[in-house]
């Protein structure tokens, strides 16, 4: 019998609520970069990741038009990836360093990996209502992860979109008294633990914005609550 989450993902692949998003992630599949000229791309939305009994959620914004839109899983084959990975290996979550493509035996351990909106969008940036299309997958996918302790958002977006699914399942709270920032944690009215992280974006990382030390931070914080 295939769990909720294989029904999800399987619904999630087949998409096509918001015509901008799809417009967007075909085409870029048919022009591809150059360096990909010779690659299928994936160019469909990308479906969660991870272990199913995971105490560990990380949160993401959406999938990278040459990276998860080309390899169609998460962080897989971009500089966030290669970026992230090795942390994620480091503290115990991943069974290796690197995320080239789906068949490259990477599992992970006690984590799993969604994002806001499933579809590559123009310039990394979701329209609300293509966030709120989206919503309903990730309440069913946060209800079949029921093993979780703790979200790691990646960005803003991540965790205001947590933050409104905790809004949608009927927990009454002012969402300014949540105020986003790298490190930043929260015990949500739900017992989950939220941590804030800045996104591991090429921008974030290659300014200095977010460095190897802070990420892992926001993880070894993480297993701590986790396995603690």
């Amino acid at each position: 019998m295939r769990s909720a989450l294989s029904v999800l993902n399987h619904e999630v692949i087949g998409c096509r609520l918001c015509p901008r998003l799809v417009e967007y992630r075909e085409q870029i599949g048919v022009e591809k970069r150059k360096a990909y000229r010779e690659q299928e791309y994936w160019a469909k939305p990308v479906a969660g990741f991870g272990d199913e009994k995971a105490r560990v959620l990380i949160l993401g914004l959406a999938p990278g038009a040459h990276g998860s839109n080309r390899t169609g899983r998460p962080f897989t084959g971009d500089k966030s990836g290669d970026f992230m990975y090795p942390i994620l290996h480091k503290t115990g979550f991943a069974s290796q360093p690197t995320a080239v493509n789906r068949e490259d035996g990477l599992k992970l351990l006690d984590c799993y990996i969604t994002a806001a909106v499933r579809c590559a969008p123009p310039d990394n940036k979701p329209l609300p209502q293509e966030i709120a299309n989206c919503a309903p997958y990730l309440d069913r996918e946060i209800a079949a992860l029921d093993a979780v302790k703790v979200v790691v958002a990646l960005g803003k977006i991540g965790f205001d979109a947590y933050l409104a699914h905790l809004q949608r399942a009927g927990f009454s709270f002012r969402k300014a008294e949540y105020g986003f920032g790298h490190l930043a944690e929260y015990k949500m009215p739900n017992g989950i633990v939220l941590l804030g992280s800045y996104h591991p974006s090429n921008q974030n990382t290659a300014t200095g914005k977010l460095t190897p030390e802070m990420f892992e931070q926001v993880f070894r914080r993480a297993a701590k609550i986790a396995r603690g």
